[in-house]
């Protein structure tokens, strides 16, 4: 009997040690903001000064901002260093993605990479600093990966010194993003010939920290609410779309509701989430592909490749000026390459593979997450044959007024059908996103959704 117990005691903890997977040392996170950044970057530059040590990024008024609020470029005297073009793309094919190395295979001379000097201009508020190393040694994995425990205290990135490539992707879902904010945007999925027709949006995007009137039951599993509100072309003005975006999506799944103007009704909506068609994308995009990806970790295997150098788009500051507008962007086959601004940068190489048995039209999702502010720069997206299908990429800039890192906008090329889909755009906007203190959970109810829908 005596032996049958300590075999079942230490069946009991194996069980309990693939459930709950540790934090990391105390040891190891006073390495942030000493060795490593304070979200857990390598302080310092590469071998040979490409890349340079990080400084604390940019700082409020880095650069004259509009009375609309737009950026303005505090780089904008700078030149690129080279231009990587389909001629020359073999050359630097070791910093470069498959996918990118297929954009210049699949579209040749109009195809180009504008490389400039690195500067890494992340920058957050101390407060957000103070709660990645409190949370470094308390926030666990949970539900195999599918969940976070010890975490709603802290909030942002959970595990600055990952150990598996799930950690980076929590990282990526939940890295600060300047808390509440709203904004309006379009998005377009041009036709071959570059054509397209815009699709205007206002979004709302809360986290459950800062916002009033919430229970604390609901905001244990609560990352954030979401609300899109499209207000062109006239066919689908009105609709809105409400998601209220869960941690443990397996415990508790995504809750998503679409208020339809036509109709005048509210549904719920399970299509989005995974490969559910992108909202508005004319079938260019798949509801996790916002963000380039987003939602439940759980259709995947995560790889943990490791950490490499890749010229990634960053410092997108002319892309997302208000002095160029959309027509200027857009292109066929991809947006104007010539507005684009692509620096070397350390990048986690993750690779999610589907699970047998599971369903998604993308096989392998072969992504790298840019070290300084664990947003995701460019995602490869292969088809059921293995054959690289979508190529994903996100045009980062560092508001350094707010001191958080976001997306000029992101685009997602189909290498079969010559399409593409940008998202995000705001350069014909009346404001630049709008940063919001506190907002109230009654306004992201199912019953809030018809007087949000009315055209």
């Amino acid at each position: 009997m005596k032996t049958t117990m300590m075999k079942m005691g230490v069946l009991a903890l194996s069980l309990l040690a693939s459930s709950v997977m540790a934090a990391v040392s105390q040891q190891e996170a006073d390495k942030l903001g000493t060795t490593l950044t304070p979200v857990g970057a390598q302080k310092e530059g590469n071998a040979d000064g490409s890349i340079p040590a990080w400084d604390g990024g940019l700082k409020p008024g880095a650069a004259p901002v509009d009375s609309n609020g737009f950026l303005g470029d505090p780089f904008a005297g700078e030149q690129p260093l080279f231009t990587i073009t389909a001629a020359n793309a073999e050359q630097y094919k070791d910093k470069l993605t498959p996918g990118q190395l297929a954009m210049f295979k699949r579209y040749g001379a109009s195809y180009k990479i504008p490389v400039y000097k690195t500067h890494r201009t992340a920058s957050m508020p101390q407060a957000v600093y103070d709660a990645v190393k409190k949370g470094a040694v308390s926030t666990e994995l949970t539900d195999g990966g599918n969940g976070l425990a010890n975490f709603t205290e802290t909030r942002y990135t959970p595990f600055p010194i990952p150990k598996s490539g799930v950690e980076v992707y929590w990282n990526h879902t939940n890295r600060y993003r300047g808390g509440n904010t709203t904004r309006h945007a379009a998005q377009v999925a041009p036709q071959t010939d570059g054509s397209y027709a815009l699709v205007e949006y206002g979004d709302e995007l809360s986290y459950p920290q800062l916002m009033d009137g919430i229970n604390p039951n609901q905001a244990s599993n609560l990352l954030y609410v979401y609300k899109q509100s499209i207000t062109a072309p006239a066919r689908l003005a009105g609709n809105v779309t409400l998601v209220h975006e869960t941690i443990d999506q397996v415990k508790e799944p995504r809750m998503a509701w679409i208020y339809n103007a036509g109709q005048r009704r509210v549904r719920r909506a399970p299509q989005v989430a995974y490969d559910g068609p992108g909202s508005g994308s004319d079938g260019m995009r798949t509801a996790d592909n916002t963000d380039l990806m987003n939602g439940a970790p759980d259709r995947y295997d995560w790889k943990l490749v490791g950490k490499t150098e890749r010229y990634i788009p960053y410092n997108n500051y002319q892309l997302a000026s208000p002095k160029h507008k959309y027509a200027e962007i857009i292109k066929p086959g991809h947006i104007n390459q010539d507005l684009t601004r692509y620096e070397l940068h350390r990048v986690w190489h993750v690779v999610a593979t589907l699970k047998e048995g599971e369903r998604h039209i993308y096989a392998k999702r072969d992504m790298y997450f840019d070290e300084d502010t664990w947003q995701l720069a460019e995602a490869d997206h292969y088809d059921g044959r293995g054959q690289l299908w979508r190529v994903g990429e996100g045009y980062a800039v560092n508001d350094y007024q707010h001191q958080t890192p976001l997306n000029s906008m992101i685009g997602i090329y189909d290498l079969i059908s010559g399409r593409y889909n940008v998202i995000g755009m705001t350069n014909e906007s009346k404001k630049a996103t709008q940063f919001v203190d506190r907002t109230r959970m009654n306004d992201y109810t199912p019953a809030a959704l018809r007087n949000a829908g009315i055209r």
